[in-house]
């Protein structure tokens, strides 16, 4: 099987869907002698902010020596980005070779997996086959029964920002999805949060688990050299120094430092000079308010061109009603996916006149571009960031 085909199959409607249970992949993972029991871990929940934690923390632990993986999700252009090892993507011939593994392993145990079931397994066979050393995982979705929560122990776990979202599977009130975020903690292993819920504190204490909990503030001199831009970074990199030096008290300043120059994490309010363009993938509210928030300050006085995407199952009606003014002129992507918005979906709930995009001829450079909304339509504008 070739990566195309495997991709093929992947995204074939008997695999793409979500369905929240850890029996399934545990039965997969015993048929590999679970690899997953092989490794060590940071685990990363949250509703906003994983994907930057994830980058910095990848970051700064291959700097300091490890070999060490990462597991992200969703990818932008191809399923190999979700799966790094010391920055690399796996190559799509591997990639291949572990999809047909285990489709082989669900025939014999007849087991029929999710998509990112299938991604987790193939994940935790390639970093155990490459001996490395520290993986860092993002959940995929919630935490309690997220696939990546097979893991019996961990160095330490994160979570991050709590906000209201996949509310049809995590719970309609910030303290239920709390409670689903705070099933990543594990017995007598630190957990790190900038969040006061009560429901991370009692879950941390029953488990014997220490509980670091840190403020959004970090040391000017640490933080002038990240290369991620954003208000709301700080608190991120707040998470990561606290977990860093708890469990790596090793890890020099000057590491750190240098570390956080070269983090990626591609299209979280990521500037192109070249088409006056900022491309951020907030996904929901939260996300929202922070892109607000940063073209706030750091874009106060630019006109704005909005080109908004999104998928039928957030809230998108809030979402727009925090990023539009009654000055700002706004595009509607009716992009392909499954379960995005049409341009009737967001014009009816939008406040403001808004057009239908059709190509990037519209990106003048008079205007602040600004692509926002959903990861899932990123791909149809890679011409632009190449």
């Amino acid at each position: 099987m070739d990566y195309l085909q495997a991709i093929n199959t992947l995204t074939s409607e008997k695999n793409f869907h979500i369905d929240l249970s850890l029996s399934r992949i545990k039965n997969i993972l015993e048929y590999f002698d679970n690899p997953q029991d092989k490794l060590k871990y940071i685990l990363v929940a949250g509703t906003n902010g994983k994907g930057s934690v994830c980058s910095m923390l990848s970051a700064i632990l291959t700097e300091a020596g490890y070999k060490t993986g990462l597991y992200t999700s969703p990818h932008i252009f191809e399923y190999t980005e979700r799966i790094k090892l010391n920055g690399i993507d796996i190559s799509k011939e591997n990639f291949a070779k572990y999809f047909d593994k285990i489709q082989k392993a669900c025939n014999l145990t007849n087991t029929q997996l999710t998509e990112f079931e299938i991604l987790t397994v193939i994940m935790f066979l390639y970093f155990k086959d490459n001996n490395t050393d520290i993986v860092v995982l993002e959940t995929g979705l919630g935490g309690r029964l997220d696939a990546t929560n097979v893991i019996k122990e961990n160095l330490c776990s994160i979570i991050t920002t709590i906000d209201l979202d996949h509310t049809n599977y995590l719970g309609n009130t910030k303290e239920k999805i709390a409670t689903e975020k705070a099933g990543i903690i594990k017995k007598g292993c630190p957990v790190v949060t900038s969040m006061g819920y009560e429901v991370i504190k009692d879950k941390a204490d029953s488990l014997g688990s220490m509980m670091l909990f840190t403020s959004p503030f970090v040391q000017t001199d640490i933080l002038k050299n990240l290369s991620l831009k954003g208000l709301h970074q700080e608190e991120n990199l707040a998470l990561v120094l606290a977990c860093i030096n708890y469990v790596f008290p090793d890890i020099s300043e000057e590491t750190i430092k240098s570390a956080l120059i070269k983090v990626k994490n591609p299209f979280r309010f990521e500037y192109f000079e070249k088409h006056n363009l900022i491309v951020d993938a907030c996904h929901n509210p939260n996300g929202a308010i922070a892109l607000r928030n940063n073209l706030d300050y750091y874009y106060p006085f630019q006109n704005r061109r909005f080109i908004f995407g999104c998928l039928r199952r957030k809230d998108y009606k809030q979402m727009m009603e925090i990023l539009f003014s009654e000055n700002d002129e706004i595009y509607f992507n009716e992009f392909d996916y499954k379960e995005a918005c049409t341009f009737y979906d967001l014009t009816k709930a939008c406040n403001f006149p808004a057009q239908k995009y059709t190509d990037e001829s519209v990106l003048t450079t008079d205007k602040l571009n600004i692509i926002c909304g959903s990861f899932y339509m990123l791909s149809g504008f890679r011409k632009l960031f190449t």
